[in-house]
């Protein structure tokens, strides 16, 4: 069963959804960022829960700390931030993929970098590449000092691949 459900894009399609595909491709399309990337990350962070809340505090479908939320919606415009917004998925995923793709500008297209500072900052992982901690490549993952990073990087990439095999022809 686990070999079919592999190969079957029906069964595939169950267990990585693509719920808010609408919203995903427009703000990938507005910040040029993959929206089955968008979806994979999705799918981990928040299970495409749109009340999702960590207990960091996190927020939403993409799990947006409302402190990064807040200079995100800075950085965009946005008039009246309130965290609350940040349950309202269109608002999320904007804020969210722009974050996204602020980090993979900062760290030159680096899908793997720009994922593991998603979950565990930026200035944390910009200093294990600048200490040398961590040399940023995915063969490398488990010189990342976080498991939870190690571990969200590493999903997000299996998701990501999945997202690919069901949904790449759209």
């Amino acid at each position: 069963m686990a070999i079919y459900l592999l190969t079957s894009p029906l069964l595939g399609r169950l267990f990585y959804p693509f719920h808010y595909r609408e919203q995903i491709e427009a703000a990938g399309e507005k910040y040029r960022v993959d929206p089955l990337l968008i979806a994979a990350l999705i799918k981990v962070e928040s299970g495409f829960r749109r009340e999702a809340v960590s207990s960091q505090g996190a927020r939403g479908l993409m799990q947006i700390m409302p402190e990064t939320a807040e200079w995100v919606a800075g950085k965009i415009g946005y008039r009246d931030f309130s965290p609350e917004l940040l349950f309202q998925p269109e608002i999320n995923i904007e804020l969210g993929t722009y974050y996204l793709a602020d980090l993979l500008q900062l760290f030159q297209g680096n899908r793997v970098v720009a994922l593991a500072a998603y979950n565990g900052g930026r200035g944390k992982v910009g200093r294990w590449l600048e200490e040398g901690v961590w040399d940023g490549r995915l063969e490398n993952l488990e010189q990342i000092p976080y498991r939870e990073t190690r571990d969200f990087v590493y999903r997000v990439l299996q998701a990501y691949a999945r997202y690919r095999q069901y949904y790449g022809n759209r």
